[in-house]
């Protein structure tokens, strides 16, 4: 990817998308009753608007628009923070809720690193890096909270 408008309408759109997803997630655990689980959920559509701000705010002066649906360059034609519904149902565990979230973090984290790597534009690569540091904390706290869970 070597254009800084293009990289931010893919940031963009992942952490919208991100968003979107942990809150449809929160909703529909918390529509069970499972309020810890919909919490877990609710943290990371939390984490991905505070990306999605900084993406917007690093766009600036640009204008940053949508891309045609077949635009995006993902990995697996969806945006990699897109969360899988299959599995998500009223009695998830907190377990399985952040297995889930750790998962979809480490592909946001693969995405801007492999992004960093291929591109030959070094705004790209270095904002790219930037996103990627962001996501790699998000990782190591889940990484840390399921082994919290599991040594209990």
């Amino acid at each position: 990817m070597d254009s800084i408008r293009r990289f931010l309408a893919h940031a963009v759109r992942l952490e919208a998308e991100s968003a979107r997803r942990f809150d449809e997630l929160s909703d529909h655990l918390r529509s069970y009753g499972n309020d810890e689980v919909a919490d877990v959920f609710a943290k990371f559509a939390d984490f991905s608007r505070l990306h999605l701000k900084d993406a917007m705010a690093r766009a600036g002066f640009r204008h940053i628009t949508d891309l045609p649906a077949d635009g995006y360059d993902w990995p697996d034609g969806e945006s990699p923070e897109a969360t899988a519904w299959w599995g998500v149902d009223g009695l998830m565990d907190t377990d399985a809720a952040l297995d889930l979230a750790l998962q979809s973090e480490r592909q946001g984290l693969d995405y801007y690193r492999n992004v960093a790597t291929a591109s030959n534009d070094p705004r790209v690569v270095a904002m790219s890096t930037e996103f990627a540091e962001e996501e790699a904390e998000h990782v190591a706290q889940l990484e840390a909270m399921v082994g919290a869970r599991r040594t209990i």
